[in-house]
Order: structure tokens, then sequence, then C-alpha cells
């Protein structure tokens, strides 16, 4: 929970009164002057906006993305609270009070929200994975439940807690009746945990896990020696003791894997996974935790999840087969492919090509695939475009640089930085433009947070504009926008993981009540899909602006000033052949600055005011864009 001066002062303020004052407030708690244009600027749309294209005929790059987590989004249909399990929460995993279990938001609550998103001026949803889970896990400590949708055991099935696949097919059909697509998130690095070490159970082998066993390398426990002893070689023949240089032809040599560790599975778990080659763990590194670091990153469980040995090609078979069949089921329209670093590079090589070519023939010519590279390094994220097929990765790069440009720890010169070493991605004609961008997620945390752990004696007004030019930087600059739920209703959050992952629908969670939110005196206890906050009513017009001129989707960027200290920003947009051009202008100092666009022709206003001879100043956080005709 939050109890740092920001929350005290939140708390004995009239946030209602700071917005109703619009500036004019002279209470010594009420930021006035320097924030008024920032927090509601003026957008402008042009004379003759451009016409957007049918979902079925749109590149991606012409997309905003709303990302949102089902299970936290609405609760359309109660009686699937439990998934029809007895028991209680840990069992059926539903405990609406408790912030790391189901909450009961599903497939029918989040069509029934469509026009709420539609009306925001996003283009796409991209949501969690819907595949079965397993409902309840132990973790290291304690218990959760699968609310977030990454420990599958069903792939080929939407998992009940969220609905059945009438309902996930009643919600693409819906998305895409308002001309918007429906991006999925997959997963192929691993599953449940189901698979346990003999090693590392109680000494009657009961199977009840102890803290995680250390991994075992491959040098210390190569695949064909019996538990690393060079006196008992197995599987004479087989050659390579590298699995990323196993073909197919030697895996039919290999007639019984050695194991680091020992695998085992409960009974009643035997044959849960599906589809059913899943069940067999000859297709598991089973070498035991994952440190995220080197050969453990890809080989290692990821905090107790099997950890799937995506180098058998039954395994890339497998994967690219079941995601052909979503694809052809319920014709969607993308996927967002998790923790992509942690399977080998060469899985991708085969998997996104077979996919995209799938797609195509099914109709989907702009099927859209990215993936999450967990990592801020261009050289990281680069590497998985351009050496292994994807088409592209989400941005952390720019997550990071809105992050430290909005909190001061940098000037806007990191921006410059960033987009300096776009040059890295060379899969296709100008592959920046199709990163998605975003200043937060459900994994790392929300914008907000980051912003109040920085600053956090911030008054509202600051707050909002802060938060204001982070999302329409976002949103104009290069890249395809991704805005994460809720964030346009001012949540904050109280760090990573499940304290990012808020209800939109009244929630029952003591540690989400108690966070006084952006731009509202509203809190997590109530229903937040009011289309009259502050933060949704400009992203609102931010995105209708992002569609409406071409320039700020297809336009190439060029930085024209970047200051080393917390200051000016300026980018130029310019759709490649066209005369005219957008110049975005964003002051990330305390103080007011002035920037001259030095423009030879018509200058036209779209957010905030250019002036008539584009000399202008900038008060505190305040965005400005500019569209000038030659």
């Amino acid at each position: 929970m939050l109890t740092n001066a920001w929350n005290r002062w939140i708390r004995t303020a009239s946030v209602a009164a700071i917005l109703a004052c619009n500036g004019a407030c002279a209470d010594e708690n009420v930021s006035t002057g320097p924030f008024d244009a920032a927090t509601s600027p003026d957008v402008t749309l042009p004379s003759n906006p451009a016409s957007r294209l049918p979902f079925g005929d749109r590149p991606a790059l012409d997309d905003i993305i709303y990302f949102v987590l089902p299970d936290r989004f609405e609760n359309g249909d109660p009686s699937n609270d439990t998934a029809g399990i007895t028991g209680g929460p840990l069992e059926h995993g539903f405990d609406p009070e408790a912030v790391n279990f189901y909450h009961g938001g599903d497939l029918k609550g989040l069509t029934e929200r469509l026009d709420y998103i539609k009306d925001l001026g996003a283009t796409a949803v991209w949501f969690t994975p819907v595949y079965k889970n397993k409902p309840v896990q132990g973790l290291f400590g304690g218990h959760s439940a699968g609310y977030h949708g990454y420990w599958v055991t069903d792939f080929t099935r939407v998992d009940p807690h969220l609905g059945s696949p009438e309902d996930f097919k009643a919600f693409v059909d819906a998305a895409h009746a308002r001309d918007m697509k429906v991006i999925l998130d997959i997963i192929t690095n691993h599953t449940a945990d189901v698979i346990k070490y003999r090693e590392c159970s109680d000494p009657a082998w009961q199977g009840e896990r102890l803290q995680g066993c250390a991994y075992r390398s491959r040098a210390d426990y190569p695949y064909n020696l019996y538990r690393g002893d060079p006196a008992k070689p197995i599987n004479e023949g087989f050659l390579g003791d590298s699995p990323e240089h196993q073909t197919a032809e030697n895996f039919a040599k290999l007639v019984r894997p050695d194991y680091a560790y020992t695998p085992f599975t409960d009974a009643d778990e035997a044959d849960i996974k599906v589809p059913a080659w899943l069940n067999d763990p000859i297709y598991y590194h089973n070498r035991g935790e994952s440190t995220f670091q080197g050969e453990n990153s890809i080989s290692g469980d990821f905090v107790g999840l099997d950890d799937v040995f995506t180098e058998h090609p039954r395994v890339v078979d497998g994967f690219i087969d079941i995601y052909k069949q979503w694809i052809t089921d319920f014709r969607i329209d993308g996927f967002r492919v998790d923790t992509v670093k942690h399977v080998n590079g060469e899985f991708w090589t085969h998997f996104a090509p077979a996919i995209l070519e799938h797609a195509k023939a099914e109709g989907i010519p702009h099927f859209y695939i990215f993936g999450e590279v967990y990592s801020a390094d261009v050289n990281v994220l680069s590497s998985f475009t351009n050496d292994f097929s994807l088409p592209a990765v989400l941005d952390f790069g720019f997550q990071d640089a809105v992050v430290k440009s909005l909190t001061g720890e940098r000037g806007p010169d990191i921006f410059a930085e960033l987009f300096a070493n776009d040059q890295f991605y060379q899969n296709g004609e100008n592959p920046e433009l199709m990163l998605p961008s975003f200043t937060g997620n459900h994994d790392m945390g929300r914008f907000g947070f980051f912003l109040r752990q920085a600053l956090p004696d911030m008054r509202e007004a600051e707050a909002l504009a802060r938060t204001t030019l982070a999302h329409g930087l976002m949103i104009f600059a290069r890249g395809i926008p991704v805005i994460y739920y809720g964030d346009e209703q001012g949540f904050v959050g109280d760090g990573k993981d499940f304290h990012a992952r808020e209800n939109m629908f009244p929630s029952k969670v003591a540690s989400y009540n108690d966070n006084a939110l952006v731009g509202t005196a509203a809190t997590t206890a109530t229903s937040n899909f009011d289309t009259s906050h502050p933060l949704f009513r400009t992203l609102k017009d931010f995105n209708a602006l992002h569609q409406a001129e071409p320039a700020l989707r297809r336009g190439i960027q060029t930085v024209l000033r970047a200051d080393d200290k917390p200051g000016i920003l300026a980018l130029k947009r310019q759709v490649p052949g066209a005369s005219d051009h957008v110049v975005i202008v964003a002051n990330t100092a305390m103080s007011p600055l002035e920037y001259d666009l030095n423009a030879i022709g018509d200058i036209q206003s779209m957010v905030g005011s250019c002036g008539n001879d584009g000399r202008m100043t900038l008060q505190a956080f305040e965005l400005r864009v500019c569209k000038i005709k030659p």
C-alpha cells in the first residue's frame, strides 16, 4: 500500500475541487498556472482526416492497441466465477478479496464493454491468455490462482472462469463488427507447474516441492550421460549433446533421455495437459529453477513452471499446430508472444513464418505478431527481429525512456539515444514503426506507480500533467501505441505483477481500493468506466488525431531537438513523398520554455497553439503538435 506523503495529502485535499478549479484556485495545496495547459490540451483534427481502412485490410502500424486482463475488466456472467469447481478458493481459485486470485471478470463482460474501448479510440484489443489454466498453484511461500492466464494446462480450450468457446467467438465477432482487431496472448515457453522432481521432494518422495531445485547445467549433466556420469553413457549413436543442434533424425535415435532431475507427476495430474503430447516428460528440460541468467534463462523452470523443450522438433510442430487452429477457429488478427527471450531463438525462425503463412492462407494478410523480450537494450530487442524472424517486439526501450524523462531522472536526450538506435532494427521497411510502445504493463507496473515512487510529494495537477504528456508521446511518436487498461482512468497500482492488475468493475481488494487515482476522486471500489475522466477525454482526443493524421502513424521520425536535462523534445514525422509534415514538441521541465518551429509555410495547430509564426512558449509538461504545409 502507498503510505507516502502523496496519499496523506490526497486524503485531506478535495480532488473534486481541484478539477473544478481548472487552475483558478488559490489554495496552497492546489497546483495552478504551469500545468493548466498540459492537463486539458485542445486538439484540432485535420479538415480532411484520413479515412481508415477496414480491420481486415488495415496494417498494424495504423492501429491503437488496448491491453486488458479479462478477469479484471468486467464480470458479465457471475455463474462462471468458480468455473463450476466445487470447494473453496484453493480449489476453484475465486476470491474477489485476494489480490492474486480470480475476481470474476470474463469474456461476456469484455464484450459488453467493447463500446467503451471503441469510444476511447482503440482499434485493437490485446488480452492475456484465455486458455484453460491450473486454477491454483502453490508458489514458494503461498498459493495463487491462474487468473492472468499464464499457467496453461489445456492449450485448446477457453478457461471456464472466462467463459466458453462460444463466448470467445462472440467477442471476436463483436470486435470485428466494430472494425476492431483482436490480439491473443500466446505461450510456448512453459506450461502450468505439474512436473515435480524426486531429488527435490520430501524423503518419502510424496512430491511436496520445497524451495525449488537449483539449476543443473548441461556441462555437469549432459543429455547423453546418465546423471552426468562419464562411466554411464546412454543412447549410443546419439549425435550431439546440445539440444539446439539436434535434428529430427537425431531425436529418433534418442531411445532414453537423461534428465538432470528425475521428473514425475501426481497420478491425478498425469494426463492433465492438452494436447496429450505435453504430458510426456521428454518434452521438458527438467533441469531445475531458472535464475534468468545464461543457459538457465532458456532451459530453467520459470518460477516453478514446467519449462518446455522448445528445441525438440515435435514441440515446434506441436505449438505451430495449436496456434494455427486458434486462427482458423476464431479468425483472430494477431499474437502477442509471452517470454520470448526464454525460448531458444531457432524456435521462432520456424514458428513465426509458419503462423504468418497460415494466417495469410486464411485470408488474414496483416496478421500481427509481436514478442515480449523483457529488456530495454536495443541490441537484445533487435536480435529477435533481425535474427529470429519475429516481425516486432514490445519496445521496452521506449518505456524506459518515457519513465526516466517524465520523472526527471533524465532529459529528453534519452529519446534521442533511443531513436538513434532504430537503425538496429533491419527486418523490413521502417521496422521501427511496427514496435508497440507502452508506458507500463501488468508485469513491471504502471506509469503512475513509477511516477509517484520517484516524486512522492507531487501534487495532483502535476501528476495529471506528467501522465498526460507521457501518453501523448506514446501515441504521437513512432511505434504502435499500447494503452494499458485503467491508465485512462488514472490507475496507479502499488508495484509490479498483481499489484498492477486492478479491477475496472468494483473491487473488493483493500490494497487496490486505498490508492488515490490520478485526476479523479474515485477509487477502485467503484466501477471505473468514466468517459468524463480527464485522462479518458484527452487520450480519446489524442487517439482521434492519431487516426486522422497519416504522419502520426506512418511518418518517418527525425529528432529536431532533445535537451540533455529536463527540457524540450521536438520530433518531426513525415510520410515518405509527402510535402507536409508534423512536429511534436514536448516540455519535460518544471518551468516554461520556448521553441521555434522555424517553419516556412502554413502552420496548423493540432494539439495546443503553434502560433502564427511558429514561435511558442510551452508550459511545464505541455505537449504541442503542429502541421506544416509548405
